[in-house]
């Protein structure tokens, strides 16, 4: 199974990616995470890119995509993965498109007042990339990662501001997608809770072809 999940930030695809993954046995690959990896490095790409994403800017398309080309042919991607955070825009798609081709497109719609809401309460695990809300999703220890055990923070780009800016680049470059794949597309109510979208998410990978 080879699964792109749309959608803004905020909108769940990476508590989604995750359930899905545990239950498939099959990868979670967040763009994100990637930036992440490279930023805790320190390497000469990571502060480049760290620079770009503070500012609430995307990564351009060539080194989002080399980044996750590179993570795909791991051999934990053989039975399958799922991508979040990219493709981005068309372009990305069509450079995705020439090299793989997805079995499964899932659009999580969230309206941009439940999107800022959510990212504004947003906490992020500094060793693992995990996300947790202070009013839907806390950890079991106040600041503490359930999965790694690392620090919880509040990001500097998850302010209002960068926020708002991040979500008209998606409605400017990401929705186009939505055409793009056209009948590919299966929608879902992002704006319900986790369980609820779980619930469907997982009905509804359960009709296709394994």
């Amino acid at each position: 199974m080879r699964l792109l999940i749309l959608g803004p930030q905020g909108s769940g695809k990476g508590t989604q990616a995750e359930r899905i993954s545990q239950l498939y046995g099959i990868p979670a690959i967040s763009t994100g995470q990637l930036i992440r990896n490279q930023i805790a490095k320190k390497t000469p790409l990571g502060k480049q890119i760290e620079g770009i994403i503070t500012k609430g800017d995307l990564i351009d398309d060539a080194l989002a995509f080399q980044l996750v080309l590179n993570r795909i042919a791991e051999p934990d991607c053989t039975k399958g993965f799922i991508l979040d955070g990219f493709p981005r825009n068309v372009e990305q798609a069509k450079l995705l498109a020439a090299r793989v081709k997805l079995n499964v497109v899932m659009y999580l719609h969230v309206p941009d007042s439940l999107v800022v809401e959510r990212i504004s309460n947003r906490l992020t695990c500094m060793k693992c990339g995990r996300i947790y809300n202070t009013t839907s999703l806390n950890p079991k220890k106040s600041g503490i990662c359930d999965a790694c055990g690392g620090k919880l923070e509040k990001r500097a780009d998850d302010n209002e501001e960068a926020i708002r800016h991040r979500l008209e680049q998606f409605h400017e470059k990401t929705t186009p997608l939505i055409k793009y794949y056209g009948t590919q597309v299966k929608r879902f109510d992002g704006s319900k809770s986790i369980e609820h979208v779980a619930n469907e998410v997982i009905s509804f990978l359960e009709t296709l072809p394994q």
